[in-house]
């Protein structure tokens, strides 16, 4: 094989940064065990090396899978930790997706700042995701595939093998004489990556041996216009963003064209973390969303998202949560009080101590009577200090309305309704990214 694959190669496709360690993400397998070994013949060149093996579980072999590596791992003389998870399998998830998105949870975690991850997907890896992107309709983010480096929680991913083919790595295991695990899953065509591998990739090479590096060749184009439509987007973002932090203003939407549009709205919603939106509701979203009737409340969602407008703003959430209860007393004032369904913690002003008993009351569409009394002022009502304030009527149900024995003291983080009650402070609720509910004293009246 000419120029057959060596750890000065790994060195030669390092881009990552400097990091305090580097964790190589080692399964027992073919593949991870050529990176693990090679990585400690240049651990010189490298930051602290450490493996990392996911337990998950699924086959009776497991545990000798997880014996296997500390017993390599303590050859190479390189700290082993291994994880045990659960993988979940809701919702008609499949073993293999299930089983990922464990792991990378568990990687998440285990990363501290900087730090590095590295895998050992190799080039054959690579033609099988973009083949996978094209079986499900992806854009060009989805067929650029994996990139070389990307961050992950605290620290980065990295994939060092990606110009290399399989054939090269299996080559450098027979000649060091390498062990590694054969996972019998691996074999079954039951699961969609392993047919392509299997059946479709074998297929292609024999009609066109330089299958794998072209279809990569594609990935790379892919990910230069990945790259270059995410700087723009990024830029028509910052141009039409709402007056409220992290929005979008709906007015500066409907300027763009429908296909810029939609590079714009999925570049927003991955930015702030969200899984990015399938064509349909994308197009929704870019459509409808934009143009409803005066009188809806249009909601486009989808796996932990939540997008819905009010005013000119366009606003992306997770899941509101389940609806609290009416009312729960807040039995010592003198202590925080921890709100229902992850709502937050409320903290009030000393000079609310001597208002008990106090009540939190929660079902707005219940309480029309309830009126916002301050000096020289006329009673304001629930409506119209939500409106001034600019509270979206789908989120009027979750803000706490402290009252006591004479009525409505306080909306939390909107305004103070009685002259001796002071500030509530409104804590930890889910809303704090859109610059809502900071206090409750800087709302003023006409």
């Amino acid at each position: 094989m000419p120029n057959p694959f060596n750890p000065a190669h790994l060195l030669a496709n390092w881009s990552a940064p400097a990091a305090p360690r580097l964790w190589i993400a080692y399964s027992g397998g073919l593949d991870s065990h050529v990176l693990l070994h090679a990585a400690a013949q240049v651990r010189s060149h490298l930051p602290p090396l450490s493996a990392v093996h996911i337990h998950h579980g699924l086959h009776p072999s497991a545990s000798a899978w997880a014996a296997h590596c500390q017993h390599t791992c303590a050859a190479l003389e390189i700290p082993l930790h291994i994880q045990q998870v659960t993988v979940q399998r809701d919702g008609g998830v499949s073993p293999e997706a299930a089983a990922r998105v464990a792991r990378y949870a568990a990687w998440e975690t285990l990363l501290q700042r900087n730090e590095q991850l590295a895998t050992a997907h190799h080039a054959d890896d690579q033609a099988e995701t973009v083949l996978l992107a094209l079986l499900r309709g992806s854009g060009v983010a989805g067929l650029a595939a994996m990139p070389t480096i990307r961050p992950l929680a605290a620290g980065y991913l990295i994939r060092p093998l990606l110009n290399w083919p399989r054939s090269a790595l299996l080559d450098y295991a027979q000649r060091h004489r390498l062990r590694w695990i054969d996972d019998p899953s691996n074999a079954n065509p039951d699961y969609d990556r392993n047919f392509l591998r299997h059946r479709v990739l074998p297929t292609l090479r024999e009609r066109w041996p330089s299958a794998v590096q072209t279809i990569n060749r594609s990935a790379a184009h892919c990910a230069d216009l990945t790259s270059w439509l995410t700087e723009q987007s990024a830029s028509v973002c910052a141009s039409i963003a709402g007056r409220r932090p992290n929005t979008l203003s709906i007015n500066g939407l409907q300027q763009l064209p429908l296909a810029t549009r939609r590079h714009v709205l999925r570049h927003w919603l991955t930015n702030y973390g969200f899984l990015p939106p399938n064509h349909a509701y994308l197009q929704r979203l870019a459509t409808e969303m934009l143009t409803p009737r005066p009188d809806a409340n249009p909601l486009v969602h989808w796996t932990g998202c939540e997008v819905r407008r009010y005013r000119d703003e366009l606003f992306a959430l997770r899941p509101l949560p389940p609806r609290p209860p009416a009312s729960i007393a807040w039995a010592d004032v003198s202590q925080p009080l921890v709100l229902p369904t992850e709502l937050g913690v409320l903290i009030a002003a000393p000079a609310l101590i001597n208002s008990a008993p106090i009540q939190v009351q929660f079902a707005v569409s219940l309480l029309p009577s309830l009126r916002c009394y301050l000096p020289n002022q006329p009673p304001r009502s629930l409506k119209y200090l939500f409106q001034t304030a600019g509270i979206p009527p789908w989120l009027r149900a979750y803000i706490p309305l402290v009252c006591n024995q004479h009525g409505l003291i306080s909306v939390a983080g909107v305004s103070y309704c009685h002259a001796g009650a002071g500030i509530i402070t409104w804590r930890d609720h889910p809303w704090s990214q859109f610059g809502w509910f900071v206090d409750n004293s800087h709302l003023t009246f006409d």
